[in-house]
């Protein structure tokens, strides 16, 4: 028996109430178990059990662990923010958060050692969670109220009798199981809702994810993805059905993925375009929504993050009549947003840029963008091929792909355009020898290729909150700092967390950039079937840095921190 005892893991409230002599350990451990055996917290089965009033036991916890006494039934539950409700959280770990004060969330429990519950509140927020002390009773009271007004908001969604369904749009075809809701209904609000909150927060996508037992929303915020809402299961069909209509995609198709776009009018002179991907899940569609800002292509190629002898070397470059410009990088590193302000600096009057893209993600007056439509025949190269029959100056094709629209783009580079394209590679070396993989002679590289510029995004630091940081001079050295440039003048940066950043410590993103202009010596060692090896070193010795040393820069500078630049550059 005593070692059955002995297995009982009691909580921290209720070891000090043992050792305060307000409760016997065997008393305490019996409860325990009884509490685990109902999946009740260890304060509301001792509280049921009468060992101690909810009054006292919120006192006790107050006094031992040095948290503020708080009387719930002087606070409006109707006040709470109900972007902090979750309410799977607050039911299963008896916890409710109140007021928001700085970057702090005051949180209600009934337990200070219920560091769980604080956790998940800070996860959910991006605040530090603070608790309160309040009465369990007056606690489990507030916790149904909240969650029944929660769920009493979100049945209208689900309400049919509210939704007089109706499709306007004649490229979507109907049917009856997948309508779609008229302007005032609850879904086309709520869409329009988490639609303007994204745009309002700088969001680069937004995910609509269905799961078996629950579904979830969740922004993409420099970089990260955050989750931000939970509607109810049930209402995933209807938010499906009214974003594939506005995108003018098949709602009776859910077999097969669908690619649509769509458009929000903000105000006369400002609109946002929307790149919509449907893929088909085990439980429903998951849909990306992909905000493309056309004012984020017009910032001005000093604000990207070049320094300033890459910024040169890259409009020289593009300055030139013809030859081959490349940007590479994953996919979500900024290479359309690059190329499309190199674009703004190239668009004049004088000039005829044509682009073929997939789809043309940014709108941008004077230049000829074309949809590539491989359904249709219009492919990548089919376009390159009919550009070269426009008289064009500048050509801008979205992605190189393939060895045949490699091929067109090289010889187009050859023959007085200057052309632009991406490539998904590394780094810069690595991307010639990509080339050459997929077949491109080797002199066509070496004769064409002007410049490549690899690049990542990486969260920058908050202005107003970010902290300097005390780090080992071996931990310098690791990341790939030299010995003399630890000198003692500067200091790296981490981040803290306030009201500006939203308690992250960081507030939007950088461009980290490795510019490196094809040298004749690497001409040579593409002419000799080099590797990318070689053209690394090479372009070492002639001073070009690699993303790792561009992004170290950048943490002396105090842009970025140590940490995110070696979570998005390899050393």
């Amino acid at each position: 028996m005593a070692a059955s005892s002995a297995s009982v893991l009691l909580s921290g409230l209720g070891r000090a109430l043992v050792q305060q002599d307000l409760l016997r350990q065997q008393d305490a451990e019996q409860t325990q178990v009884a509490a685990n055996s109902a999946s009740m917290t260890f304060v509301e089965q001792l509280i049921s059990s009468k060992k101690l009033s909810a009054y006292k036991l919120a006192e006790f916890a107050s006094n031992t662990f040095g948290v503020p006494l708080f009387d719930l039934n002087s606070f409006d539950t109707t006040s709470i923010n109900t972007e902090w409700i979750d309410v799977k959280i607050i039911q299963s770990r008896r916890a409710l958060p109140l007021h928001k004060r700085g970057n702090r969330l005051y949180v209600a429990v009934s337990d200070p050692t219920n560091l769980q519950a604080l956790e998940e509140f800070r996860f959910k927020t991006n605040l530090i969670a603070e608790p309160v002390i309040v009465e369990d009773d007056k606690l489990g009271k507030a916790i149904s109220l909240v969650a029944d007004r929660n769920d009493r908001t979100l049945s209208r969604l689900v309400d049919n009798d509210d939704i007089d369904l109706d499709i306007k749009t004649d490229e979507a075809p109907s049917s009856q199981d997948d309508d779609v809701d008229v302007d005032d209904a609850p879904v086309v609000r709520y869409i329009q809702k988490i639609l303007l909150d994204a745009i309002n927060a700088s969001v680069s996508d937004i995910h609509f994810e269905p799961y078996e037992k629950y579904y979830r929303i969740r922004y993409r915020l420099d970089g990260i993805l955050v989750e931000v809402a939970q509607p109810p299961l049930v209402i995933k069909d209807k938010i499906a059905s009214r974003i594939k209509v506005i995108s003018k995609l098949d709602i009776s198709e859910k077999r097969i993925p669908q690619d649509g776009r769509m458009k929000l009018q903000l105000t006369k002179n400002r609109s946002i375009d929307f790149r919509v991907s449907t893929l088909p899940t085990l439980y429903g569609e998951k849909i990306v929504m992909r905000i493309l800002d056309s004012s984020n292509a017009m910032i001005g190629i000093d604000a990207l993050g070049y320094e300033p002898d890459q910024r040169k070397v890259l409009l020289d470059c593009i300055a030139r009549p013809y030859g081959m410009v490349l940007v590479t990088g994953p996919t979500g590193s900024g290479k359309t947003i690059s190329l499309y302000t190199c674009l703004g600096v190239l668009n004049k009057p004088g000039i005829n840029i044509s682009t073929a893209e997939d789809p043309a993600e940014i709108n941008m007056p004077g230049v000829n963008q074309v949809n590539v439509n491989d359904k249709a025949g219009l492919t990548f190269a089919a376009a390159l091929k009919s550009f070269l029959r426009q008289d064009p100056d500048i050509i801008m094709v979205g992605e190189i792909r393939d060895l045949e629209t490699a091929d067109i783009s090289i010889k187009a580079a050859q023959t007085g355009h200057l052309v632009l394209s991406t490539l998904h590679t590394n780094d810069a070396p690595t991307t010639l020898t990509r080339l050459l993989n997929m077949g491109v002679a080797p002199f066509n590289v070496a004769s064409s290729v002007l410049l490549i510029t690899a690049q990542r995004l990486a969260r920058r630091l908050c202005s107003q909150c970010k902290s300097p940081q005390d780090l080992p001079t071996e931990t310098l050295l690791q990341a790939g700092f030299k010995e003399e440039e630890l000198d003692g003048s500067w200091a790296p940066y981490r981040p803290v967390g306030c009201d500006t950043c939203k308690g992250t410590g960081y507030k939007g993103r950088v461009g980290i950039y490795e510019v490196m202009p094809v040298s004749e010596e690497m001409q040579k060692i593409i002419m000799s079937n080099g590797n990318s090896i070689q053209i690394r070193e090479q372009a070492q010795i002639e001073g070009i840095r690699n993303l790792r040393q561009s992004g170290l820069l950048k943490v002396k500078q105090g842009v970025t921190s140590l940490e995110e630049v070696e979570a998005t550059t390899n050393a």
